[in-house]
Formats: C-alpha cells, structure tokens, sequence
C-alpha cells in the first residue's frame, strides 16, 4: 500500500507521542521498507523533525487561533494541526493552498469529525500570521524564549542563567536548526585530505572542521552508509565535539585505555586511532547489543586493539579492582540537552528532576571509574549536556571527596584550542558560538 509524505509523518509523530519511540530509527525504518521515493523521502524527514524541533512555537500558535487549548485537543487533532501550521509558516516551497487541502484531506480519513475545525485554524493562521504574538522578551524572557524558539521554559531560563539574554536567544536559534553532518577519517587508513578527495570523487563535496583535525563536515546530502568510502572503513559518523574527546585525552601508544561508557563505539575508535591501533582498550557497557555496535564499527575500520565486556559503571566495578588503566575516558550517560538539534523529541521529554537524577548517576560512575585508575593517571569526564548540573557542578562535588585528584587546565595542554574552554581549563562547546554540538569535559589527574 502506497503512502504520502504527510500521512508517513502523522504516523511517526503519533508512535513518538504514544510509545516515547525515537524519530531516527522510525524514519529510517520507514525511508528502508517504505514506498516513498524521490523528493517525497526529503520531504518527510523535513516535516517529522521540523514539527518536533518547533513544536512549542507550533503550540502556542495554535493555542492564540484554536477554540480549544492544545491539552484539550484530541492526540490526532493536534498532530494534524503542528503538520499543517508548520507547512504554513516554515516551508516556503509549499504554497499555503497545497498545505491547507493536503492537510484538511488528511483530517478527513484520521479525524474526519474535526476536518472543518482543522481548515478554520489552518486559514485562520495562514491570515493572522503576522498578527502571532509573543510573550514580552524583556519581562517575560524565558517564556519568549519558548514560546518563539520552542524549547521547554525550564530549560531556558536555564540557558539565561548561564548565558544572559542575548546569548541564549542565540542558543535557542541554533537549537531549531538542523545540525551539521560531520564525520571522522580513519587515520588509520587514510588522511583527512585523501578522505575529502574520496569524497569529491562520489559526488561528495565536504569541507574540514575547524577544531578536530580529523573532522570532515558533509555538506551534500547522502545516506552515508551507501558510500564506499564508508563502507571501506574510511571514515565513521562522529561530531566534531565527540571528537575532542579523544583528542583531550590525549592516548599514547601501547597505553592501557578504559571507555567505560564506550557505545556506539565512536571514542573507543578515535582512541585506538589515535595510539594507532597499537596498545590496548576495554570497552565497556551495559548490555550485549551495545557491544556488537562497538565491534561491528572496529572490524569496519580495521581496529584490533579493541575488547569488550559488559559493565555497569554505576555500580562497584568488581571485576575490574585487579586492573589498572592508564587513562580512562568516562563519557557518561546524560540529558543529552547539548544534541537536541539532533533528537529533538528528547527535548519534550525531560525534566528538572531528571536533570538531578542524571547527576547522581554520573558522580557514581565517575567515583567508581577513579578507583581503578592508576596512579599519576588521566581521566575524561563528558556529557553532551550544557547544563552545569551535569557539568561543572559533578566535577566540583568530585574534586570535594576525592583529594588525589586535581583539574588539568586544558587552555596550557591545547593552547590551538583555547577558545573552546572556560576559565577553570574545561572544554564547553557550544552550537551557536562554534557550529557543533553542546559539550562539557572535564581533564582530571590522579596524583602519584
């Protein structure tokens, strides 16, 4: 049975919605086994991760032209509305006439009883755009702030705090854009250089990142996984802000690394090539299909140096008293705040409080990871959070407990970089000042 562009995006939005699924592997599930081809497959993904990233602002369009406030309306009404608002007024390509029929005639099969109060809304809308008000930026700024950049209200008066007024109206902007698509060359096999000439040979134009010396940022189009270049194990998908992880470690060759937090797999393989697969490295997670993922990516980019093991780094690493690691990189699991460009569903999803659980979580694994570091060792401690819950305020409670350990100042390691890190020698990316993803990290080292 064959499907339109809009009625695949409804149904993915409705599955997230009811089962919490994630937006990547619905579409790529649907773009894989789907009927849709040409143009149509674009213009999915652009209305399923478009209405996610806006839909605050969508909402509050919504909630100035509707009858009914959106927590009243039912789930399929709502979704109908966010797909035909964001036609409206986000996608020029679409003239405003094709956007109201296609989404009144799908109103009609999925909820036909409310396919005139759709058209009212859509019309309504479509006249009064500019008449769209805000909350007063100036009296009200985290709630302009999510009203006109749709993020949650708690989060931005979080980036406020952090960043003031005109910075985190920059933050936000950045935020509902779609991310860069940035890869990683395998030194191992080739150079960046040869890799952006494999590139331009497939039809791939692609420029160098500016921080990560063996970042390449896509800039045409692709599925990746097509390419031979990756499938030949050139190159791997990675942001350049995951990148400097490895990079900030700084590994050696024929060191003994631990990646307690290692899945999918893309730092465990930065550091393997950057000790050039020579050494040893135990990555480490929770749960069997996570490993396959760090294997598989290994054995396609020709690393050897790389063994698994199941792990739980919240929990007392038992297994792993009698071994010692030269460096261990702990990129902890976290909010995720700094990758919503990406997931942006997640966004919708999280809490304060979940804020605060997360913490707790990654000073236990960051407590049970120095135990088994040794002596005169260096630790990473990242999240892809730009909260200070998460961040700065993990490593202080830390460094409180833990007298062996001091903060290594990143700006005297990689003066190049200095412009990536905060006055305590931490790395913080951000998407608005540097063009990647949010990231935090933090160099410590046990004290001989």
């Amino acid at each position: 049975m064959t499907t339109t562009p809009r009625r695949a995006a409804f149904d993915i939005l409705l599955r997230i919605e009811k089962e919490r699924s994630y937006a990547d592997i619905l579409l790529d599930h649907e773009l894989t086994h789907g009927t849709l081809q040409g143009p149509d497959r674009g213009l999915l993904t652009e209305l399923v991760y478009g209405v996610l990233r806006r839909q605050g602002t969508l909402d509050h369009v919504i909630d100035q032209f509707a009858s009914q406030k959106c927590s009243r309306l039912e789930r399929s009404v709502h979704l109908l509305l966010r797909l035909g608002l964001y036609q409206l007024l986000y996608l020029d390509r679409i003239p405003t006439a094709a956007a109201v029929h296609a989404t009144v005639e799908l109103a009609k099969t999925l909820a036909p009883r409310a396919s005139g109060f759709i058209n009212a809304v859509l019309r309504q809308a479509d006249r009064e755009r500019q008449n769209i008000r805000f909350p007063d930026p100036v009296n009200k700024p985290a709630a302009y702030l999510a009203a006109a950049w749709s993020e949650p209200a708690w989060l931005t008066a979080r980036w406020l705090d952090q960043l003031g007024r005109e910075e985190a109206e920059a933050l936000a902007r950045a935020m509902v854009e779609p991310a860069p698509f940035t890869i990683r060359a395998n030194t191992l096999r080739t150079s960046r250089d040869e890799l952006q000439a494999r590139l331009a040979g497939e039809g791939i134009t692609a420029t160098p990142c500016r921080y990560s010396p063996d970042g390449v940022r896509v800039d045409t189009p692709t599925a990746i996984g097509r390419l031979a270049s990756f499938r030949e194990g050139l190159c791997t998908v990675q942001d350049e802000s995951s990148q400097l992880a490895a990079i900030f470690l700084d590994p050696k060759p024929g060191e003994r690394i631990l990646d307690l937090c290692a899945a999918p797999g893309g730092k465990s393989t930065h550091l393997a090539q950057r000790m050039g697969n020579s050494g040893t490295i135990l990555a480490c997670d929770i749960g069997a299909r996570k490993l396959r993922l760090i294997e598989e990516t290994a054995h396609r980019l020709g690393i050897t140096i790389i063994t698994t093991r199941p792990v739980d780094g919240t929990k007392p690493l038992t297994d792993l008293q009698g071994e010692r690691f030269d460096r261990i990189l702990v990129d902890a699991p976290c909010s995720g705040l700094g990758v919503i460009r990406r997931n942006p569903e997640g966004k919708w999803w999280k809490s304060p409080a979940d804020i605060t659980a997360l913490a707790r979580t990654q000073r236990a694994i960051l407590h049970n990871a120095a135990e088994i570091l040794m002596p005169g060792g260096t630790l990473l401690y990242g999240v892809c959070s730009t909260d200070r819950e998460e961040t700065d305020t993990v490593i202080e409670d830390f460094l409180s407990e833990q007298g062996e350990f001091v903060v290594e100042d990143l700006r005297e390691l990689f003066p190049s970089h200095r412009e990536l890190f905060t006055d305590r020698g931490f790395f913080r990316s951000w998407p608005h000042r540097h063009g990647m993803d949010g990231f935090f990290a933090a160099r410590l080292k046990r004290l001989s």
